[in-house]
C-alpha cells in the first residue's frame, strides 16, 4: 500500500535471488518464491534451517519452481519437518507437496482459523486465502522449544494476522523468523476476520520484549533494528485508530466512507485489504468503548460515543 506521511521507514531495495539458496544466519538459507505481486512483494520467503539434517519453514506457494528449488537447496539431507508461521497458502501452499516429497511431517499451530466467528450477513474477502483443512503432525504452542540439528528455536505465538500465526525466535542468536508478523517493506495486513487489531498489537508487544532484535520475514529482507521497526508499527496502527476516531467524531458514518477519507489513494485489491483493516480498527475502538459499531444489510455504520 502507498506510504502515509506517518508510516514507518518501510525498505524495499531487497534483491530477492529467486530460487536460490541464500545464508542470512548461522544455519538458516533463504529460498525466495518466484509469487511476486501486490501482497507478496519479492515473493514468499522459505527457511531452510540447520546443516546435516534440516526443517523448512514456510515452504510457500503450491508452485512447481519452488518445489524444485527447495529440493535442490535440501539435497540429500533429512528433512525432519515441514513448519509452518501460518496457513495463508502464500506460505503453506507447497507443504503437501514437500511433505510427500521427503518424508517430513508437518509442524504448526493448527489448521488455518478466523480471528473471530462471521457476523450474519458477513462475507470474508480473505476467506479462500487461508487453508483450514491443513492438519499438523504437531501443534507447535506459545512457549515451546524445537531444536533442528542444534538451532534451538523459541516458539512464540503472534496471533493477530490471522488467528494462528507464530515466529520463532533463535536461542542465542539474535534472529527471529517473523512470518507476516512484521515486515520490513510494507505494514502488515491486520483484516477481520481473519485478523484481530487487539491481538496485533499484544503480539508486538510480546515481539518488542524478546531478546532478539534481527528480524527475518516472510517477505523481503532482514529488518536490522527489528524492535524499533515494530515499534513504529504500533505507532502507526496507534495513529491510524487516532484518524478512525476524528472521522467518526464528526457524525454518524459508513465504514465505506471512513476508509476513503484515510485511504484515499487506494483502489482495487488495495482498497478492499484497507477497508477490512480499517474495520479491525473499528471493531477495536467499538470494543474499547470509543465509538459505536452497528452492522446492517448495506454494510458497517460508525457512530459516535455520546
Amino acid at each position: 500500500m502507498p506510504a502515509s506521511p506517518a508510516s514507518p521507514p518501510y525498505d524495499r531495495a531487497f534483491d530477492a535471488q529467486v530460487g536460490e539458496p541464500i545464508d542470512v544466519a548461522p544455519a538458516i538459507a533463504r529460498v525466495t518464491a518466484p509469487n511476486a505481486s501486490a501482497y507478496t512483494f519479492t515473493g514468499t520467503n522459505s527457511f531452510l534451517i540447520g546443516h546435516n539434517e534440516i526443517a523448512v519453514l514456510d515452504p510457500g506457494p503450491d508452485d512447481d519452481a519452488h518445489l524444485r528449488a527447495l529440493l535442490k537447496a535440501i539435497g540429500g539431507r533429512k528433512v525432519v519437518a515441514v513448519i509452518l508461521t501460518h496457513t495463508h497458502r502464500d506460505h503453506s501452499g507447497l507443504a503437501r507437496r514437500l511433505m510427500a516429497e521427503t518424508g517430513a511431517p508437518l509442524w504448526s499451530n493448527g489448521p488455518h482459523r478466523l480471528s473471530r466467528p462471521l457476523k450474519p450477513f458477513e462475507f470474508n474477502p480473505f476467506g479462500r486465502s487461508g487453508d483450514f483443512r491443513l492438519e499438523p503432525d504437531r501443534v507447535l504452542v506459545d512457549g515451546e522449544r524445537i531444536e533442528i540439528d542444534g538451532t534451538v528455536l523459541a516458539v512464540v505465538a503472534t496471533p493477530g494476522h490471522c488467528a494462528n500465526h507464530l515466529a520463532f525466535a533463535l536461542e542465542g542468536q539474535d534472529f527471529v523468523l517473523m512470518g507476516d508478523h512484521v515486515m520490513g517493506w510494507n505494514s502488515t495486513v491486520v483484516a477481520t476476520p481473519d485478523g484481530d487489531l487487539g491481538d496485533y498489537l499484544a503480539s508486538l508487544g510480546k515481539v518488542i520484549a524478546l531478546p532478539q532484535t534481527r528480524y527475518l520475514p516472510g517477505h523481503g529482507g532482514e529488518i536490522a533494528d527489528g524492535r524499533a521497526f515494530a515499534r513504529a508499527l504500533k505507532a502507526h496502527r496507534l495513529m491510524r485508530n487516532g484518524q478512525l476516531l476524528d472521522v467518526v467524531r464528526q457524525g454518524p458514518t459508513s465504514l465505506t466512507i471512513a476508509a476513503r477519507a484515510i485511504y484515499p489513494d487506494l483502489t482495487g485489491k488495495f482498497a478492499m485489504a484497507g477497508k477490512q483493516t480499517l474495520l479491525s480498527h473499528a471493531e477495536y475502538l467499538a470494543g474499547r468503548g470509543e465509538i459505536a459499531l452497528r452492522r446492517t444489510l448495506l454494510g458497517v455504520r460508525l457512530l459516535p460515543r455520546r
